[in-house]
């Protein structure tokens, strides 16, 4: 288990500089919403690039994934149900939804598959499912949100074909089907770039923590624990029960219930504050899911396994 809370020293420990950045005044609102667009914009679809087109694409389609996916689907459903109830204007809708149902599986998720799963092809087809699906079928939904007037369904449709991480989503899928060898001169820059993507949402992050309300004072009680309890109880709930449906083996079961238990992923904040919608949510979300995350997988790994 040392290589899972590793995993949240390391991102505590950058948050951290964060909330120093944005106490001594070195970045401010203005700032913070520039490392948010750097990250969206560019060192986030460089990131996305790098790690899908060095995928193995064949370990996708298993067992695995329908648990995954129906525990994803089970949760997305519940929020967007909740949210017609409470008629919750469809940004925030979309943002909620991300946050119930949109795992960290890329900070997070590898070194908890490495170090309790011993495998990091493991976390393939979540990684996947949110790069290929989630994502592109969220931004989308927030640009129709976002948009002045109605538009066309052209216009909806071709909007995934208009964002940056899905177009080098895409890219790198394609490079990894293909099989196609990406040239030096090409390939490292786009590396750098790509490192850059974690540190500097981690840092908008922070400064966020620092500058706006503290964590559970600028989203209602109610909305944070429905939001929080289905990412960490429900989704690697439906996970298990789905996976011993479908048969699989105890190692398995394992993985899909702990990668479901992961906490809400940092880049659901840089969206949500790209659009303005519902960032307090997220911010929130991620804050008390991350903290949550694990207990809940200490006591995934002593049940389960």
């Amino acid at each position: 288990m040392s290589g899972v809370f590793a995993g949240f020293a390391t991102i505590a420990v950058i948050i951290a500089f964060g909330l120093l950045l944005g106490h001594v005044g070195v970045v401010d609102a203005r700032g913070q919403r520039t490392l948010g667009a750097v990250a969206f914009f560019l060192a986030s679809p460089a990131l996305l690039f790098s790690v899908l087109q060095d995928s193995d694409i064949s370990r996708v389609f298993s067992g695995n994934l329908v648990a995954i996916s129906a525990a994803v689907l089970v949760t997305s459903t519940m929020t967007v149900g909740v949210a017609r109830i409470r008629r919750q204007e469809l940004g925030r809708s979309v943002v909620a939804t991300m946050c119930s149902s949109y795992s960290n599986a890329g900070n997070l998720g590898l070194p908890i598959a490495a170090y309790v799963l011993g495998d990091t092809a493991l976390i393939a087809p979540v990684l996947l499912l949110q790069l290929l699906v989630l994502q592109p079928l969220a931004l989308t939904a927030l640009d129709v949100a976002v948009s002045p007037g109605r538009r066309s369904l052209g216009q909806v449709v071709s909007r995934p074909l208009r964002n940056p991480i899905t177009l080098a989503s895409m890219a790198g899928i394609a490079v990894a089907v293909t099989d196609v060898e990406v040239p030096a001169a090409v390939n490292d820059p786009i590396g750098l770039l790509g490192g850059m993507a974690v540190p500097s949402m981690l840092l908008a992050y922070g400064v966020s923590l620092r500058l706006g309300p503290l964590p559970g004072r600028g989203v209602a009680p109610g909305e944070l624990g429905l939001t929080v309890g289905l990412k960490l109880l429900a989704q690697p709930a439906v996970a298990y029960l789905v996976g011993l449906l479908v048969g699989l083996d105890q190692d398995a079961l394992l993985a899909v219930t702990v990668i479901s238990a992961l906490p809400t992923a940092q880049n659901v904040f840089i969206v949500a504050s790209r659009y303005g919608r519902a960032e307090l949510l997220a911010r929130d979300a991620i804050f008390v899911s991350t903290l949550g995350c694990v207990p809940v997988v200490v006591a995934i790994v002593a049940v389960v396994a």
